[in-house]
């Protein structure tokens, strides 16, 4: 048996001479206001301020995030998501196209689409590192919360043709998106689809119960989760270390039992770290102790 050597250390996701692959997402799909305030920490607001920086607005949510991502590295990007009817619905078909994404809007009538507001701090900036906290506001009950599962069966070919299926939390909150995401990922597995399940919000326990979470997690063939979230889904103790995202895997493997040994890896990094787990060739992937940033859980590997 060959050793195993993770994609991302060779060829690398720029590395293929040729994109292979096919992406469908399923998602979010809206307009946001961005903006980013230099100088000002949120911590320290007690009174009204007016600031002036650079703001834009573009066509966010999920869905186009990660498309907008996702097509300089695979050869066909889907994305399936239900937006409103108003004039800020052609402006999310046109950016879908323009990134080259093949959209499958469903557009629910008479009903405005969701709005959302990113304002990031200048914390980190002031001290010396990345983005600064950010605050993100988003419209209450947007149209993606009302996809239905006759929506997903509608586009259930791209689900199909597609090498990875690639859902999110967020559909998780209200029931009708919620089945509809079941949907998905049952005919994903029924047409030998990857698929990859991103624990957002973070927060995510607070709002569901981990019931809803947990046929996702079973399912699914990569997770990307922050740590944090994931252990308090599995009502386990929040990490404190480098070490305790690693004791979360065999916890996950008790919590959604059939579903496969897993990698536990830096989203920032190849995971550097991969020893047999078992006869069958399974495989723990494990990063760098000092790592406990977000934490990946991926398919078995032989």
């Amino acid at each position: 048996m060959a050793p195993f050597r993770s994609p991302l250390e060779w060829p690398g996701l720029d590395g293929a001479a040729e994109r292979r692959f096919a992406l469908f997402v399923i998602g979010d799909a809206g307009i946001e206001v961005r903006a980013s305030l230099s100088g000002v920490r949120f911590a320290e607001l007690d009174a009204d301020r007016l600031c002036y920086a650079p703001a834009r607005v573009l066509a966010a949510g999920t869905a186009v995030n990660l498309a907008r991502c996702a097509v300089r590295h695979f050869r066909r990007v889907g994305v399936l998501a239900k937006v409103g009817d108003d004039d800020y619905t052609e402006a999310i078909r046109r950016e879908l196209c323009r990134i080259g994404a093949a959209h499958r809007l469903v557009v629910e009538p008479g009903v405005p689409n969701g709005v959302s507001v990113m304002l990031r701090d200048g914390t980190a900036a002031a001290d010396g590192g990345g983005p600064g906290v950010r605050l993100l506001v988003v419209q209450d009950e947007p149209p993606a919360r009302r996809l239905t599962a006759a929506d997903v069966r509608a586009a259930a070919d791209g689900i199909e043709d597609a090498d990875v299926l690639a859902v999110d939390g967020y559909s998780l909150l209200a029931p009708g998106s919620r089945e509809a995401v079941h949907e998905a990922v049952r005919t994903a597995r029924a047409a030998g689809t990857r698929v990859a399940f991103d624990v957002v919000p973070h927060d995510m326990d607070a709002r569901v119960p981990a019931s809803c979470v947990l046929p996702v997690l079973r399912r699914a063939d990569l997770v990307v989760s922050e740590a944090h979230t994931l252990a308090r889904l599995l009502g386990q103790p929040s990490p404190e270390n480098g070490r305790e995202p690693r004791d979360l895997l065999p916890v996950l493997d008790r919590a959604v039992p059939g579903g496969p040994c897993g990698c536990c890896g830096s989203a920032r990094r190849p995971w550097n770290g991969c020893s047999p787990t078992s006869g069958d060739g399974r495989r723990w992937c494990t990063p760098p102790a000092t790592e406990t940033g977000r934490r990946g859980r991926g398919t078995a590997t032989g």
